[in-house]
């Protein structure tokens, strides 16, 4: 399998598949365009519970799988906000854990099911829900990003703290947990709202410069009403 990148502003993954049999699985809707010579196939990717975990988690019920019927066909999954196609090597991490609706794709070899936030603050509270996705396997794994990526990667004990809507994932071996802003002034004037995510190393963090909620928020706001 190869890929590219296509696109900047509203970029998508084009695949080549290199052997027939080879495939690759997205979300319900998620595939923009494919030449002939591949086989689509709907279902719900380990059945009726996992699916219900996955629209939990934010993705669709049913997924849709793409497998190459001969060597050379090409499919393509577009992202859906402005930003960044994030391709990650799932055989160098130590699984990742990331927010509802960063999986665009990825090669059949990739694991995803969901996963619940360790503690009751974190998921009430950390602005992902309670339930986050699960990744793990081997193959390539692509993530939409809102905006631009940013990518730390924390020492032992190292922490960073981020608003929790530019949280994309982060490794297994990273702790997660939510905290509250200190101090009365900056609850109600910092414009932050009332927690941050608070990520403790080792391992790699995955950030994005926009928080597209609060982006689309905003614009239901200017919209006049009736």
């Amino acid at each position: 399998m190869q890929y590219k990148i296509i696109g900047d502003t509203m970029p998508a993954v084009e695949v080549t598949f290199d052997a027939a049999g080879e495939s690759m699985f997205t979300q319900s809707g998620g595939m923009a365009w494919m030449s002939e010579g591949i086989e689509m196939d709907s279902n719900m990717r380990g059945g009726l519970g996992k699916g219900l975990g996955r629209m939990l988690s934010g993705e669709s019920l049913f997924m849709a799988s793409y497998k190459a019927q001969r060597p050379g066909a090409v499919v393509a999954f577009a992202s859906t906000v402005p930003g960044e196609v994030l391709p990650i090597n799932m055989d160098h991490m130590h699984g990742l854990v990331c927010q509802k609706g960063a999986f665009l794709c990825a090669q059949e070899s990739v694991n995803l099911s969901v996963t619940f936030s360790r503690k009751l603050s974190a998921g009430f509270f950390g602005g992902e829900g309670f339930i986050l996705q699960d990744m793990s396997g081997s193959g390539m794994l692509f993530l939409e990003i809102d905006g631009n990526k940013v990518i730390k990667d924390l020492a032992p004990g190292e922490v960073i703290k981020v608003d929790t809507g530019n949280v994309v994932g982060f490794e297994k071996t990273v702790a997660y947990e939510v905290e509250t802003v200190k101090g009365l002034k900056n609850i109600f004037l910092g414009g932050e709202g009332l927690f941050l995510t608070r990520l403790t190393g080792p391992g790699k963090v995955i950030l994005q410069t926009q928080n597209f909620n609060e982006f689309a928020g905003r614009i239901i706001r200017m919209m006049p009403s009736r």
